[in-house]
């Protein structure tokens, strides 16, 4: 069958799967399914406490990682003392890894750290220089595909490894043909090269090879789900191919209709469900009840049924998101009961955002901006902005312009008009307009920058 997937990919058809909308009802091909559950590596976990700083500060100090990166490596990855891996990027060094290959190889790979150099990691290294690997390749290809040092058996190392070199050098001479037998390989490396030849890129493929979960094994579930994936128009070149890849293989027809048959007790149609899908295959991984608990939060929002529904169907990303009391949260900052529901009426999302991020933003908001919380309703999508990238730094150019007079008033502008428009929109609104002033301008952009640098 996957030959026939495939060929019916290059055919007219299929060259246009974006555009494709078959009316077709995903669980007629459903075969039985059953969970997979990825593997868990034990050696990332430690429950020592302490331990946390300890490997957030070497990684700091020894690779020149962000203090946010180390931080968030440590909690993948923990050792006792640096000796091991210490060994681990000495050993790498000499085969000619750069601190940029062992950056990139680490953020990707933490375990790796924990190996043993001189018993584990080593011979592999060995077996395949002995095989003729460059050091250039070696390094360019385990820095792309760290994990592939996991696989314990020689022949598989070297088969997943020429996979890789083979996709690799064919991307840069922009030929996508595969010259490896395939069809005689195991499943797994089959299943990754029909992706390939689908158009997936490096970044989704790669780690898929390598991934413990079960979304590339097997044979007859991967093409089931494979086909059904192309016929509901997913791009293959895209991060949500591969959710729906793996939602449909992982669950069960049975499992399918049961989530489906929950969402129809709320008032939604089959059609709903799927097309909700098609924006955001995760959202089929929530409970029961967390489905039912979003409903009734948004209930307690003061939406109406109707309300609720539409905002399913909008953004099913917000299901199962909400685990805190959201009313309690907006009432304890001085927002009316109304004023909550048109909040949640407007940015449905917000029920997915923690209790702490709603009272920072809208504290700053407030407290620092002093737009009134009247803001906050007209333009709830300000909770959603980054506070660092836009929020703040924009605000502080607003105010630098109100202390020195150049908006006319000691009131800030609408935070719509000066949160919700484009970078570009933004610096001809509020700094280009000053061109004649260049050392205005030259603040003004030195604030920006500022400001977003920190």
């Amino acid at each position: 069958m996957l030959s026939l997937i495939l060929h019916g990919r290059k055919s007219l058809e299929l060259q246009r799967w974006c555009n494709l909308r078959f009316a077709v009802n995903p669980l007629q091909y459903s075969s039985a399914f059953s969970s997979a559950s990825a593997a868990a590596d034990a050696s990332l976990q430690d429950g020592r406490k302490g331990q946390n700083f300890t490997v957030s500060s070497y990684l700091v100090t020894s690779l020149g990682f962000t203090t946010k990166l180390a931080e968030s490596i440590s909690k993948k990855v923990s050792f006792e003392d640096n000796g091991n891996p210490q060994s681990v990027l000495s050993l790498l060094r000499s085969y000619g890894f750069r601190d940029s290959h062992i950056s990139s190889i680490i953020t990707n790979y933490p375990g790796l750290l924990t190996l043993d150099a001189e018993s584990s990691l080593e011979p592999k290294l060995k077996f395949l220089k002995s095989r003729g690997a460059s050091t250039s390749e070696l390094t360019e290809i385990l820095s792309k595909v760290p994990k592939i040092l996991r696989i314990k058996k020689d022949k598989t190392l070297s088969r997943y490894y020429d996979f890789v070199k083979e996709i690799i050098q064919s991307d840069k001479s922009s030929n996508f043909q595969v010259s490896l037998p395939l069809p005689h390989g195991p499943n797994k490396i089959r299943n990754i090269f029909a992706l390939r030849q689908l158009g997936m890129p490096q970044d989704l493929l790669f780690p898929l090879l390598v991934s413990q979960s079960g979304t590339v094994h097997g044979k007859v579930r991967f093409e089931e789900s494979l086909k059904k994936v192309l016929e509901m128009g997913f791009d293959p070149t895209t991060s949500k191919f591969v959710q729906a890849l793996r939602m449909l293989y992982q669950m069960s027809e049975k499992t399918i209709q049961e989530k489906v048959n929950v969402y129809k007790r709320l008032g939604l149609s089959g059609e709903d469900v799927w097309e909700m899908f098609k924006k955001w295959p995760t959202f089929m991984t929530n409970s029961e009840k967390k489905i039912t608990q979003t409903f009734e939060t948004f209930s307690k929002c003061g939406l109406v049924e109707e309300e609720i529904l539409s905002a399913f169907k909008k953004f099913p990303q917000c299901i199962g998101a909400s685990e805190h009391n959201c009313v309690d949260t907006f009432l304890a900052l001085g927002f009316s009961k109304d004023e909550v529901a048109v909040i949640f009426k407007r940015l449905p999302l917000c029920v997915s955002y923690s209790a702490e991020l709603v009272k920072r933003k809208t504290e700053f908001v407030v407290k620092e901006m002093n737009w009134p919380l009247q803001a906050v309703v007209s333009f709830p999508a300000v909770l959603g902005l980054s506070m660092e990238k836009r929020v703040v730094p924009r605000c502080n150019v607003i105010k630098a312009l109100m202390k020195k007079g150049f908006l006319g008033s000691d009131e800030p502008p609408p935070v719509g008009s000066a949160l919700a428009c484009t970078d570009e929109l933004f610096l001809r609104r509020y700094v280009r307009k000053h061109d004649d002033d260049e050392e205005l301008v030259a603040e003004l952009m030195g604030i920006l920058r500022g400001s977003r640098a920190s």
